[in-house]
């Protein structure tokens, strides 16, 4: 299948006939890998990065207008969404083979930020993330263990951020105000959606945004017709942004973000996440989920001072669901019956970060080293109506970070670029924990790396890296504790766990050239290989029966080591009037105490989009293939056969005449309404959808 969707990219310029346009200046957005990428160290382009990374452009958002992760990154290669198909609060992230809905902490392996404030969730059943996309320009996807440095010990997985609409998004040269209108409307659940957004420049130095969207939408079909239990919602969001620049060279800067997403699921399923199983055994609630997120940065660039450039971030987030008026409430007890209690779950967490930048270049080097120091503070809220909860531990989760981080160029050719950060954590049980057994915790993680680029002509390049990180135990794995049953003994704090441990290996090669069929096209090829060694991989302790003569067990123990290996590729070209893409990924895993694969293995895909662009008309076109191999994992739930969907999509943007300001976004998704699964979801994922956006500024 690689083979094929490589011929097909190589092979689709042939088909054009080109005057002299840039590629670049005809559509945007489909050179995917001429990106710059911010959230590596100095912003590069993506395929000069010595690491696997992706972004997600507000063109992508705007002509796909995801729902879900698994529609948010259907282009990405090694990242998908686990847990439900088609529920907004039922999915989660999953990176190489990391991440999924079902086990507790399982998210701490993938670090999830918004304008750099650190997002977390965990809950029974429940996804880790609320917000609407509507609010974002931009996700970055940073892969593997080496995006510790910058953002977190434990990044197992690797680094999702998200980047919320600035003012000067939507204000181009000469404008002060812009007041924008976007409707749209999908037919698979019969969803509407309706947002305004008002843009101000009151003068060169201050800019404000402020933005509401509304959305609803029914229960999904899948491709054999059967509703999709649980997928229906309504929804609001809002974003108020400014940013304030001042000093003698402008060279100051505060900016200010609040979002909102506040999600209202009526008589929804309890089992977010999804499962033939659970969905029937768990019954219907009223869930609300509230994900708010405040930032304040303040930077100052020191003009004329290499030595300085600092940025000070300060954030507060909290998100919570409440669940209320459950179909077998009747059921609600102390234990493990609380999942069908009247409950409120939160986490809020506060954090500093503090980072400086020095430029350090002297003759053919240029150097740049990131040094900075980050507090971060999380509390875990977990009630019900029946009483703390044992396996929802409430607490405090307290973390002070170092790192530092060299990047070292030589002659514009050699890049080096090393890394290291220290965490120290101590987590502090909540009083009724505490009465349960449970003490402080102190804890450290050391996460050190080094990565190297080097570009041996103006066409290839080769990079590689080593990194190592550790995640530190968090409040379910250490806390937790469970009563006993008729037949399985009791469970206990886990109070004795270490840190995870992951040393991780990547090597790859990228090739690109401009002008090789036309004027102005662009045809860039990255190809990345990974091997992953996990230790100590903290799971839930087997159970003994009662009358085994065995005790309580702790609830969690350091019980598994893992490998996971693989390879990803992703590739575009860009002409004035045709563009292609193609992402590959193959993801191995092996529990190295069964032999098993593991459970949370991602199918090996590849996406691939051929489109057309009318320039003369502000017109672009596509259709993207989408294709799964069949897997077979430890768990017959994440098993799949293969499936492949199409999707088509027409863009119409015109930025002058009597239509200027207008956006026109068509598209079908599923074309050949597919009935299928992908094999990190629980259940079938959505049939054949039509949508249309329409959007116009004034």
């Amino acid at each position: 299948m690689l083979s094929a969707a490589l011929a097909v990219l190589a092979a689709a310029p042939h088909a054009q006939a080109q005057q002299t346009t840039p590629a670049q200046q005809s559509g945007g957005g489909f050179a995917l890998l001429g990106r710059i990428v911010l959230g590596a160290g100095s912003p590069k382009v993506a395929i000069d990065t010595p690491q696997a990374v992706s972004t997600v452009e507000q063109e992508d958002l705007d002509r796909d207008r995801p729902q879900t992760l698994s529609d948010l990154f259907k282009t990405v290669p090694g990242v998908s969404g686990a847990g439900a198909s088609a529920r907004p609060a039922g999915q989660a992230f999953n990176i190489r083979g990391i991440g999924n809905t079902e086990q507790t902490a399982s998210e701490a392996r993938i670090i999830v930020t918004v304008d750099g404030a650190p997002k977390f969730f965990e809950q029974y059943r429940m996804g880790s993330f609320f917000g609407d996309f509507e609010l974002f320009k931009r996700v970055e996807v940073l892969r593997g263990p080496a995006s510790s440095t910058l953002y977190g010990s434990g990044a197992l997985g690797g680094v999702v951020a998200f980047t919320t609409k600035d003012a000067s998004d939507f204000l181009t040269d000469g404008q002060d105000r812009v007041l924008r209108f976007k409707a749209d409307y999908a037919s698979n659940g019969d969803a509407y959606g309706a947002g305004v957004i008002w843009a101000q420049r009151y003068s060169d130095q201050f800019e404000t945004l402020a933005a509401l969207n509304y959305g609803t939408r029914g229960e999904v079909d899948d491709g054999a017709g059967v509703a999709i239990a649980g997928t229906g919602f309504d929804r609001w969001s809002g974003l108020l942004k400014g940013k304030y620049s001042f000093g003698a060279n402008a060279d100051q800067s505060l900016t200010l973000s609040m979002s909102r997403t506040d999600g209202d699921l009526p008589n929804s399923v309890v089992a977010q996440s999804g499962g033939a199983i659970f969905i029937p055994s768990f019954g219907n609630a009223d869930i609300r989920t509230i994900d708010d997120t405040a930032t304040l940065q303040y930077r100052h660039e020191f003009a004329g001072n290499p030595w300085l450039d600092l940025t000070a971030t300060l954030s507060y987030t909290d998100t919570a669901v409440t669940k209320r008026n459950f179909t077998f409430g009747m059921m609600c007890a102390p234990g493990q019956m609380q999942v069908l209690c009247d409950g409120d779950f939160s986490y809020r967490t506060t954090s500093l970060k503090i980072e400086n930048t020095s430029d350090l270049s002297m003759g053919a080097w240029d150097n740049s080293v990131i040094v900075g120091l980050q507090v971060q503070n999380q509390q875990r809220i977990a009630t019900s109506s029946a009483g703390p909860m044992e396996f929802h531990p409430e607490g405090r989760d307290r973390k002070i970070g170092l790192y530092a981080q060299g990047e070292f160029v030589y002659d514009d050719r050699l890049t080096i670029i090393p890394g290291l950060r220290v965490d120290f954590g101590r987590l502090r049980p909540s009083d009724a924990v505490i009465a349960q057994g449970g003490v402080a915790s102190d804890e450290t993680a050391v996460s050190p790396k080094l990565a190297l680029h080097y570009k041996i002509n103006d066409d290839w390049a080769v990079f590689g890296s080593i990194a190592r990180t550790e995640r530190m135990p968090t409040l379910d794995e250490l806390y937790s504790s469970g009563a006993p049953t008729a037949t399985l003994v009791g469970r206990t704090p886990s109070l004795n766990l270490l840190p995870e441990k992951a040393n991780s290996v990547e090597l790859g090669f990228a090739w690109q050239r401009d002008n090789l069929f036309s004027d102005g096209d662009s045809l860039q090829v990255k190809v990345t290989g990974f091997h992953n060694d996990v230790q100590d991989l903290i799971a839930t302790t087997p159970r003994p029966t009662v009358g085994s003569g065995a005790g309580p067990v702790p609830y969690y123990s350091n019980i598994n080591r893992a490998r996971l290996w693989g390879a990803e590729l992703e590739a575009s070209y860009d002409a004035e009037r045709w563009f292609a893409q193609a992402a590959w990924s193959k993801v191995k895993t092996k529990d190295k105490t069964t032999g098993i694969v593991l459970t949370d293995t991602p199918a090996e895909t590849v996406a691939l989009t051929l489109g057309a662009k009318i320039p003369a008309h502000d017109l672009s076109m596509g259709w993207r293939m989408n294709w799964a191999d069949a897997i077979k994992t430890g768990s017959a739930t994440t098993s799949a056969s293969s499936w492949h969907t199409h999707d088509v999509f027409v863009t119409w943007k015109p930025s002058t005449g009597r239509f200027g300001g207008t956006e026109v976004q068509f598209g079908v998704d599923n074309l050949f309404d597919r009935d299928y699964r992908q094999n990190l979801a629980l259940d079938k994922a959505p049939g054949r959808t039509v949508k249309l956006a329409l959007a116009r500024s004034f």
